[in-house]
């Protein structure tokens, strides 16, 4: 399956902004043959931690994900602030999105405590792994990338991981680095998709989005301007690392 990373600016909440601005990159990743398109964390408003940013599940930043999976029968994801019945507080939620109307959320389990995240959003408390035609692909948000231990636990059924991201160009080198461990340690594909541009807060962020394969190489990269990322993922080719380095075995 062919994935696209969107590595993209957010207007800092306004969601209907958003939504516009990234459909003609989610058409021009189908038109390059995307089978799985992957948006940033929090794509819809930016990481914003205004009280009453979270909106309903199922809510317009939902809505969008699917109308963009059904209009162009493919798979996509971001993460968005949603509220759940029994709590004011929002989860950062990972949706994704299928081609036939099916919805999958994970929620992001390690709040970032060092800006306060764990104060304003609720933890999630299970990981999550989706089938995605022939791939399995385990879900991330961001601050979980710094969290071996929970890569680790799904390596032996992951495929490929996604991790969209509002990654601060002030640690920039850490955002590439564990990127391209988590991929070599659980010798699985690894999709990082992380915004630009500068936040409603301040926050600067770098891009360097990255597609880096089961033995660490990148396939696909960019630097700190918007682009669309491509590259074909194969779980023959997981398969294959694992034989012949098989080297989870050993954990």
């Amino acid at each position: 399956m062919r994935i696209a990373a969107i590595q993209h600016d957010i207007v800092w909440e306004d969601r209907a902004a958003n939504h516009a601005a990234l459909a003609g990159p989610v058409a021009r990743a189908v038109d390059e043959g995307a089978g799985l398109v992957v948006l940033s964390e929090t794509f819809s408003t930016g990481f914003s931690m205004t009280e009453g940013i979270g909106e309903p599940e199922g809510g317009t930043s939902a809505q969008f994900l699917q109308a963009q999976a059904r209009q162009h029968g493919i798979w996509v994801g971001g993460s968005c602030a949603e509220v759940a019945p029994d709590d004011p507080r929002p989860y950062n939620s990972f949706v994704l999105a299928g081609p036939d109307g099916e919805v999958h959320r994970y929620r992001k389990q390690h709040p970032f405590t060092y800006a306060g995240e764990h104060e304003r959003f609720r933890a999630g408390r299970s990981p999550l792994t989706v089938q995605v035609g022939d791939l399995r692909v385990s879900l991330f948000v961001c601050y979980d990338l710094r969290f071996a231990d929970a890569f680790w636990a799904l390596a032996p059924d992951t495929d490929v991981y996604l991790v969209p991201a509002n990654w601060p160009a002030a640690r920039r080198e850490h955002w590439t680095t564990l990127l391209r461990a988590r991929a070599i340690e659980n010798q699985a594909y690894v999709v990082g998709v992380n915004r630009v541009g500068t936040a409603g807060d301040g926050t600067q962020h770098c891009g360097d989005s990255r597609i880096i394969s089961p033995l660490g190489e990148l396939l696909a990269e960019a630097g700190d301007g918007e682009r669309v990322l491509l590259a074909d993922v194969d779980p023959a080719e997981v398969a294959r690392v694992r034989a012949r380095f098989p080297f989870l075995a050993d954990r």
